[in-house]
Formats: structure tokens, C-alpha cells, sequence
């Protein structure tokens, strides 16, 4: 086989793993573990390697993020055995006189994954594809029911600090200030800052009142935090 042969399977299969990469790294988004958290955790998982971290945490504490890890190691670990050693075989399989006939071969996937790199690196581009995904979700599983939105942001101890995004207000905090909500002595939740459109992130005050659209960075337990704002891990990751 020649180095030309070589660089071509060494190029096709990288870019081939860093599309899988990415495909899973926004499975995990959607689980609502943050970009490069989930794409650190999936490369993690991908090759194998048992490089674990504090936010591996994030996995193990929700059942659909470990049932979704079982799937990334499985594919992974197929993929590494079964698919690298079939092209490898297909290429050293090859006799000279064929090498420059499967050419066109080799640069028809790259140009489909190169294609597949520049929707994914692009912000525009990928900005407008992960609003098309969102929308496509919330057709397929939400189905017009409205709630709000959590993004797992960091473990410190036994509670999480996260980021809920306020789609509608709930019934028991609606017109009241925070103080008046009772959150802290009554869930144990710390709303820390609140971030509104158009404005700088602000630490909460004993007089905020909740408007639709606030971005709330709170602190306590993960899935009390769920209940008490009504909300869903979902794909937020902006």
C-alpha cells in the first residue's frame, strides 16, 4: 500500500471519529450537560481511555445520561475493533493497479465529512442547525406542552450549581418577589444571579420578581431544582 493510500485511511478515519464525536457530544447537550463538558466526557468514553473527572458525576446521577453512556462505550468499542479493522483490511487488500481507482472512493466520504466539519464549526451555520434541532424535538416529544429548561452547569458536593431559563412563570412564584417565593427556606435552593435579555448577569436581590425569559444561575439540590421551577433538562446551550 502507498503513503498515499496511508495518509488517505489515517485522514478518513480521524475525521470519521470526530463526526462520531460530535454526534454524541450533542446527544449529551440534549441531556443538558453543557458543549465542552459533554464533548470531554464522550471523547472519554469513545476511546476508552478511563480518564475520569469530578463531572463524571454528571453521568452517573441521571439515569438517561447512563443509559446513553452504556451506548457511547458499546459503540466506541465496536467501532474500534470492528470498523478500523475493516478498513484497514480494505486497503492493504488492495493491489497497486487499484489504488488509483479508489481514489474518488476515498475523497467522496471526505467531502461528505468535510461538509458535515463546516455545518459543525461555523457558528452561523451551527446556530441555525441546533435552532433547527430544537425545533424538530420540541415537534416530536414536547408537542406544545410548555416548561422550563435546566442546564447542569458543576457539582460542588452533593448539590449542583445550574442554569434555568424561564419559559413561563410558575403558578406559585408568579407577582411574588423572591423573598416572598420562599425558596430558600422552603427547598434550599440559592437563586445566585439573574440574567434578563439585553442586560448583564445580576446577583438576585430579596425584591426580584421572575419575568418569562429570566436566565436564573441557582444553587442546590439537581432534581429540586426541577420541581420547584417546573423545569426539564433540555437542549439550552445558549
Amino acid at each position: 500500500m502507498s503513503i498515499y493510500v496511508a495518509l488517505s485511511l489515517f485522514s478518513l478515519i480521524i475525521l470519521l471519529y470526530w463526526v462520531i464525536t460530535e454526534i454524541f457530544t450533542i446527544l449529551f447537550r440534549f441531556t443538558g450537560l453543557p458543549d465542552e463538558r459533554a464533548r470531554f466526557q464522550v471523547i472519554s468514553l469513545l476511546t476508552g481511555c478511563g480518564f475520569t473527572t469530578k463531572e463524571s458525576e454528571m453521568i452517573l446521577s441521571n439515569r438517561r445520561r447512563r443509559r446513553l453512556a452504556r451506548i457511547t462505550m458499546l459503540f466506541g468499542y465496536v467501532f474500534n475493533i470492528t470498523i478500523v479493522s475493516a478498513f484497514i483490511n480494505v486497503f492493504l487488500s488492495l493491489k497497486l493497479s487499484q489504488v488509483e481507482h479508489f481514489y474518488l472512493g476515498v475523497l467522496i466520504p471526505l467531502g461528505a465529512i468535510a461538509i458535515i466539519f463546516i455545518f459543525m464549526r461555523v457558528p452561523g451555520i451551527r446556530s441555525w442547525g441546533d435552532g433547527l434541532l430544537q425545533r424538530i424535538l420540541d415537534r416530536v416529544f414536547v408537542r406544545g406542552e410548555t416548561f422550563n429548561t435546566v442546564l447542569l452547569l458543576d457539582y460542588i458536593g452533593a448539590d449542583t450549581i445550574a442554569q434555568v431559563q424561564l419559559k413561563y412563570i410558575p403558578a406559585e412564584y408568579q407577582g411574588l418577589t423572591l423573598a416572598q417565593t420562599g425558596l430558600r427556606a422552603g427547598t434550599g435552593i440559592l437563586v445566585m444571579l439573574v440574567e434578563r435579555a439585553g442586560e448583564k448577569a445580576r446577583p438576585a436581590q430579596a425584591d426580584t420578581v421572575f419575568q418569562v425569559g429570566d436566565k436564573l444561575t441557582v444553587f442546590g439540590d439537581y432534581a429540586t431544582i426541577c420541581r420547584a421551577f417546573h423545569a426539564r433538562e433540555h437542549f439550552a446551550d445558549s
